[in-house]
This record gives structure tokens, C-alpha cells and sequence, in this order.
């Protein structure tokens, strides 16, 4: 069982949250909290696997509780929850630890996937939000030529790399590929070995600087 906090200040979110996760078989809500301080109590008392945080919350906002939970919690995965005009807390909620980020008009299915993938270790990102984190990182660093980095990939190799670029999980990967999900997760550490990303987010960012996309 994935063991998930809930962190939203509006009790109707709460509420829509836990009735969808609770769905899910292998999803178990321990804890609900409506600001970042008791986010932050709430993950202390229960230690959940997966938090989904909402940013912008009183007394302590979003980003300072992921900050001080993963400092005291690391084992734990936080999905932000966010909105397409919402940069200015997006990357400094990166900053802080956070394993990936939600808008929140996600279909269901999409939610409960990034819940599961987080727990697996995974960085799920909603498409648009990876494509803006993606079309910053591309503006305002420079790395290797992508030519060299992409030296010595195989074709299959590729394929994980574009579809991980679009943001698709381990599973959704393999069932495009037609291959194990084991087979994919090789996959995935032979790229990071192989170009020197340390996430999925670097190799997302060579794939667009190599016109992969």
C-alpha cells in the first residue's frame, strides 16, 4: 500500500482528493492537512510514502513545508500540486525537493498514475508543466553538444529517451515499447550512465536540445 498525505488549504479539494485516491487499492490516506505547518506535523506523526502538496497555503506555504519534510524525511516523495501560471513557486518548490508537479485540473488518472509513480521514484510532471521546466532549462544553460551526449545510444535507447521526454512513466513506456518494465528501467539507468543526466528531467531537457522532439 502507497501510504499518501493529503496537504490542501480548501476543504472541498481535500475532499475530491480523498474520494478519488481512495478509490485506488493500493493507495492508503493516512493524514489530511490544511496548512503547511500541520503538513509538516501531519508528516512527521504518519510518514507517508507520497504527499501531494498544494503550493500556496497559510501559516506555511507549500514549498518552505517540503523543504523542512524531506530535510526530516527524505524517504518521502512529495507531487506538487500547481497551476499553468504558477513558475514563480514551480521552480523553487523544485528547489526544495519536490519529485514532481501536478496541475490541478489533471484528469483522475493522471493523478493516481503520478501518485504511483512517485512512490516508485519516478518525477511525473504534467505534460505542460514538463514542457515549460524543459523550454527554461534549454533557455538558460549550456551543456554538453548534444551530439556527443547522444554518442553511443542505441536505438532502443532513443525510443525510452522520446518518450520519457514526453513525460510518460515507466509503465506507459513499456506498453508503448512492448517491452517489461524491468527492461525500461535498464533502459533508463544505461541513459543517465551513458549522458551523465542524474534525472529524468536532464535527459528531458537533452532530448529537446537534441531535436529528438
Amino acid at each position: 500500500m502507497i501510504r499518501l498525505l493529503i496537504a490542501d488549504d480548501q476543504q472541498l479539494v481535500r475532499a475530491g482528493l480523498r474520494m478519488l485516491c481512495e478509490s485506488a487499492p493500493d493507495v492508503q490516506i493516512v493524514g489530511e492537512a490544511a496548512d503547511g505547518a500541520e503538513a509538516v506535523r501531519e508528516a512527521a506523526r504518519c510518514r507517508p510514502d507520497v504527499i501531494l502538496m498544494d503550493l500556496r497555503m497559510p501559516v506555511v506555504d507549500g514549498i518552505a513545508a517540503t523543504r523542512k519534510i524531506l530535510t526530516d524525511n527524505p524517504e518521502s516523495r512529495v507531487v506538487a500540486l500547481t497551476t499553468f501560471d504558477d513558475d514563480d513557486h514551480l521552480y523553487p518548490a523544485l528547489a526544495a525537493g519536490a519529485h514532481g508537479f501536478l496541475v490541478k485540473d489533471s484528469a483522475p488518472e493522471e493523478l493516481l498514475a503520478a501518485i504511483r509513480r512517485a512512490d516508485a521514484g519516478e518525477q511525473p510532471f504534467s505534460p505542460g508543466v514538463l514542457r515549460r521546466l524543459v523550454n527554461r532549462v534549454v533557455r538558460e544553460e549550456t551543456g554538453p553538444e548534444p551530439p556527443n551526449a547522444l554518442r553511443g545510444l542505441t536505438p532502443r535507447e532513443l525510443d525510452v529517451l522520446v518518450l520519457l521526454a514526453e513525460g510518460l512513466g515507466n509503465h506507459d513506456i513499456a506498453a508503448r515499447l512492448h517491452v517489461g518494465v524491468t527492461t525500461v528501467k535498464t533502459h533508463v539507468a544505461a541513459l543517465m550512465t551513458k549522458t551523465g543526466a542524474d534525472n529524468r528531467v536532464r535527459l528531458a531537457v537533452l532530448a529537446h536540445s537534441a531535436g529528438l522532439m
